[in-house]
C-alpha cells in the first residue's frame, strides 16, 4: 500500500503548496477555517495522520521519526516540494523533525507546537513512582487508572507509540532548522505553556514568536479570522500563472 492509499486526504485551491499537520488524535477537519480561507491563495493539502481520523491504523508503534519519514514519503508521492507548512501540537513535533532534516518547507507556522520537555514537579515524580509500583502487581489496574485521559483511551499499540512520542525531547532539532519559522501560541495555553514557546523561539535562529491573547491550545479554531490574518501575512504569496501565461511557456 502506498502512503497515498493509507491516508485520508483533501486538497483544495491552487498555487504554491501549503501543507497542514494536525494535532494528536485530531484530524484534518480541525483546520476547517484554515482550509476554507487559505485555499483561496494556496493549494492546501491536509491529511489525517496514520492511526488517526480516517486514515489506516498504525502497523507498529511509531515514533515521531516514523511519522516524519512517512509524511516525507507521502509528500514525495504527491509531488510536493519546497512548500509552506502549518502545524499544530503533535503536528509540530513532526514538523520539527522534517524542518531539521531537509528543505521540504521554506516557511513554517507552528501553533501550540509540542516537543519541549515539560517541567516536572514532586507530585509528578510521586505519581510515576506509584504507577510503577502498582504496575508490578496489578498491570491492568495501573493502565486503567494512571496516565492522562487521552492515554487511557488508546489501544495497546497506540499507547506504545504515544510513549515514544511524548518522551522524546525535540529541542536538539532546533539548531538545524533553516526555514523561516513563526511560532503562534495561545497566551492561555495549558497544554503547551508559554515557557515552551519561548524555548522553541530561542532555539530556532531567525524565528518569530506571537502570543494570541485570550486563546488556549486551539487558537486557530478559537480566533480563526485573526489567526488566518497572521498566516496570510507570514506566508509569501506566489501567484499561479494564468492559462494564457501557461500557454506561452
Amino acid at each position: 500500500m502506498s502512503e497515498r492509499e493509507a491516508v485520508s486526504l483533501v486538497q483544495a485551491g491552487a498555487g504554491q503548496d501549503l501543507v497542514l499537520l494536525h494535532g494528536y488524535l485530531s484530524c484534518k477537519e480541525s483546520f476547517y477555517y484554515q482550509i476554507e480561507h487559505l485555499s483561496a491563495f494556496y493549494r492546501v493539502t491536509a491529511f489525517d495522520f496514520w492511526g488517526m481520523g480516517r486514515s489506516a491504523p498504525l502497523p507498529a508503534a511509531w515514533s515521531v521519526s516514523d511519522y516524519a519519514a512517512h509524511t516525507r514519503a507521502l509528500l514525495g508521492e504527491l509531488g510536493i516540494r519546497r512548500a509552506l507548512l502549518l502545524a499544530h501540537s503533535f503536528g509540530g513535533r513532526v514538523a520539527l523533525k522534517l524542518l531539521a532534516e531537509g528543505d521540504t518547507f521554506s516557511h513554517a507556522l507552528l501553533t501550540g507546537c509540542a516537543g519541549v520537555p515539560p517541567r516536572r514537579g514532586v507530585a509528578y515524580k510521586a505519581r510515576v513512582g506509584a504507577y510503577r509500583a502498582v504496575r508490578r502487581v496489578a498491570p491492568r489496574f495501573a493502565e486503567r487508572h494512571f496516565g492522562s485521559a487521552e492515554y487511557r483511551t488508546l489501544s495497546p499499540l497506540m499507547k506504545e507509540s504515544y510513549k515514544k512520542i511524548v518522551n522524546e525531547d525535540l529541542t536538539p532539532c532546533l539548531a538545524h532548522i533553516r526555514a523561516r519559522v513563526l511560532y503562534v501560541f495561545g497566551a492561555r495555553d495549558a497544554a503547551t505553556p508559554p515557557y515552551m514557546a519561548r524555548v522553541l523561539h530561542a532555539g530556532t535562529a531567525g524565528s518569530q514568536l506571537l502570543f494570541l491573547r485570550g486563546c488556549t491550545h486551539f487558537c486557530f479554531c478559537e480566533q480563526p479570522a485573526r489567526f488566518n490574518a497572521v498566516a496570510r501575512e507570514f506566508f509569501p504569496l506566489r501567484r499561479a500563472p494564468s492559462r494564457e501565461e501557461e500557454s506561452n511557456v
